[in-house]
C-alpha cells in the first residue's frame, strides 16, 4: 500500500469556477459563491459560482435563442460536431483524469477509463442519430402513416458527483444529437472537471448558447431548473429521495422526466457457479469507483453449501484491497467524495456492527490518518430486515446473506424497494434465465460483472427510477414523436348533416 497520505494536486487549478452561459464565463447574478474541497485534504481549493433562479433564467434564455438554428441542423451535421467533441475529450484524457481524481477521490486508473468512456458516448450517439430511421405504416391502399421526431426544446440536465464528467457526457451527447439545447447543473461537490466543457465545446464548434452550465446547490440552482416553465424535460441522476421531489415539482408543468436513482443490487451466487470468477466480480463490482456507484452489487446472496467458504474468501480479498491516495496508480479504492458522505457511510458501518457480523474492514486504514478513507467492509449473516440490507450505503460496504433454494434467492433479491441491477452466477443457464426473469430489476447480468453495451436501455424499476436511456431510447426521450396520416385515395367520410 502507498504511504503517501496527501495525494497529488494538479497544476493550474482554477481559483474560481464560473457559470458558462451564452458562450461567456459569468459570475452569479448576485455574486454569491461557495467553496469546494478535495476529499484527500478536505481543504478548499476553489470557489464556485452559486447559481439561483436569475442565473438559470439567463441560461434558459440563451438556450432558447440557440434552439432554432441547432434543431434545424441535419443529423449528419450534428453528428460531425459530436465526433469533434469526442476527439477533444480524448485529447484531454490525462488532464480530465487528473482533475476527476483530485476532485472526486476516484482512483486515477479508473478515472482514465471514465474519460475514455465519455469520449465514446459522444462518438456513439453521433452514430446513432445518423443511423436511426423513422417509422412508416401503410394502411391498405388508402392511407400511409409516418412518424417524425422533433427535438423537445431546452433540456434540463442534473448530474451526480460520482464519475461526474462521464455522467455529464452520458446526458450531453444524446441531448445534442437529438437537436436539443440545454442547461447542465453539475453536482456541487465535484464541479472541477465540468470547468473543461467550455473549451472542449468551443474547440468542437458547438454554437454559442447550445450548451449552458449553471453551478450551484441543488436546492437552489437545481430547483430553479426543475421549476422553469421553458424547460420541458428533466434528466436526473441521483438519490431516490431527490428524484421523488423532482417528479413532484415537475408535475406542475407536466415535464417529461427521466430518473436514474438509487440501487441496492443483489448478487445471487449459486453453489455450482465458478467461485473464482464470481469472487473477482463481487470484489470489483462493489469496491470499484470507491463503492460510489448505483449499480454496485452491494447485497451478496450465497447458496448455503458455499456460503462459509465464499464469505471467508470475500473477507480476505477485502482486507487486501489497496486503499490509498487517488493519484497513486496502485490504488484500488481512493477517498470518499466529501466529509458529509464519508460520515454517512461510517454511520452505516456502525449500524452494521449492531445488525450483523463484521468480517472485514470497517476502519480507516492505519497508513492514512487523514482524508475520507475506509477499508473495504464486509458484513456477514445479514438479515433481510437489517438497514444495511435494505438501504443504499453508496460506499465500499457489502452485506452477505445465505439462501437455501432458488425460490428463497429470488425472494431475498426482491426484498428491497430498489430494482436497478442484479447479478446471477450459476453454471445452469436455464436457472440463470429463470432467475433473471424473476428478479425485479431493470438490468441483469448472468455470469458477468457490469459490462454494458451502449445500445442497451439503462434504468431501473421500483424506487430505482423512471424511464430508460441508452441507444435509441435516449433519442426517444429527447425528442417528440409526431404521427402524420396521409390519404392516398379519395376519403370516404360519413356525411353527417347532409340531406
Amino acid at each position: 500500500m502507498s504511504t503517501n497520505p496527501t495525494g497529488h494536486r494538479p497544476q493550474d487549478l482554477p481559483e474560481r469556477i464560473r457559470h458558462w452561459i451564452g458562450g461567456a464565463l459569468l459570475d452569479s447574478a448576485d455574486g454569491r459563491t461557495f467553496p469546494v474541497s478535495d476529499p484527500v485534504s478536505n481543504a478548499p481549493y476553489a470557489t464556485v459560482a452559486a447559481g439561483d433562479r436569475a442565473d438559470v433564467d439567463r441560461a434558459v434564455t440563451a438556450a432558447r435563442a440557440a434552439f432554432p438554428a441547432w434543431s434545424r441542423l441535419g443529423n449528419r451535421e450534428r453528428a460531425r460536431v459530436l465526433y469533434r467533441i469526442a476527439d477533444a475529450v480524448e485529447a484531454r484524457e490525462e488532464r480530465l483524469a487528473a482533475l476527476e481524481t483530485f476532485d472526486s477521490g476516484l482512483p486515477i486508473t479508473q478515472a482514465r477509463g471514465q474519460a475514455r468512456r465519455a469520449a465514446e458516448n459522444f462518438r456513439y450517439f453521433g452514430d446513432v442519430v445518423v443511423a436511426l430511421g423513422e417509422e412508416a405504416f401503410r394502411a391498405g391502399e388508402q392511407q400511409i402513416n409516418y412518424v417524425v421526431r422533433t427535438p423537445v426544446g431546452v433540456a434540463g440536465l442534473i448530474t451526480p458527483w460520482n464519475t461526474p464528467f462521464m455522467l455529464e457526457s452520458w446526458k450531453l451527447a444524446p441531448a445534442l444529437a437529438s437537436g436539443c439545447t440545454l442547461v447542465l447543473k453539475p453536482a456541487e461537490w465535484t464541479p472541477l472537471s465540468a470547468s473543461l466543457w467550455p473549451e472542449i465545446l468551443d474547440e468542437a464548434g458547438v454554437p454559442t448558447g447550445v450548451v449552458n452550465i449553471v453551478h450551484g446547490i441543488g436546492e437552489e440552482a437545481g430547483q430553479a431548473l426543475v421549476d422553469h416553465p421553458d424547460v420541458p424535460l428533466i434528466s436526473f441522476t441521483g438519490s431516490t429521495d431527490t428524484g421523488r421531489h423532482i417528479v413532484r415539482s415537475s408535475a406542475t408543468h407536466l415535464k417529461t422526466t427521466s430518473m436514474e436513482l438509487g440501487g441496492k443490487s443483489p448478487v445471487v451466487l449459486f453453489a455450482d457457479a465458478d467461485l473464482d470468477a464470481a469472487l473477482d466480480s463481487v470484489v470489483f463490482g462493489v469496491f470499484s469507483l470507491n463503492g460510489e456507484r448505483c449499480t454496485a452489487g452491494s447485497r451478496v446472496l450465497v447458496e448455503r453449501p458455499v456460503y462459509e467458504e465464499f464469505t471467508r474468501r470475500l473477507a480476505e480479498r477485502a482486507e487486501h484491497v489497496r486503499v490509498g491516495p487517488p493519484s497513486d496508480p496502485a490504488t484500488e479504492v481512493g477517498a470518499l467524495v466529501h466529509p458529509e458522505h464519508y460520515a454517512r457511510v461510517l454511520e452505516y458501518v456502525e449500524i452494521g456492527r449492531q445488525e450483523a457480523e463484521l468480517v472485514a474492514g470497517g476502519e480507516r486504514p492505519a497508513h492514512l490518518p487523514e482524508g475520507n478513507y475506509l477499508q473495504p467492509t464486509v458484513f456477514a449473516g445479514v438479515s433481510r430486515d437489517a438497514r444495511i440490507f435494505q438501504e443504499e450505503i453508496f460506499g465500499p460496504v457489502v452485506a452477505v446473506a445465505p439462501f437455501d433454494d432458488e425460490a428463497e434467492a429470488v425472494e431475498l433479491a426482491n426484498a428491497t424497494e430498489y430494482g436497478l441491477a442484479a447479478y446471477i452466477w450459476t453454471s445452469d443457464l436455464k436457472r440463470g434465465h429463470r432467475v433473471a426473469h424473476a428478479v425485479e430489476s431493470g438490468m441483469v447480468w448472468i455470469n458477468s460483472h457490469n459490462v454494458r453495451d451502449l445500445r442497451t436501455p439503462f434504468g431501473g424499476v421500483k424506487s430505482s427510477g423512471l424511464g430508460r436511456e441508452g441507444g435509441a431510447h435516449s433519442i426517444d426521450f429527447y425528442t417528440e414523436s409526431k404521427i402524420v396520416h396521409v390519404m392516398l385515395g379519395d376519403p370516404h367520410t360519413p356525411r353527417f348533416g347532409a340531406s
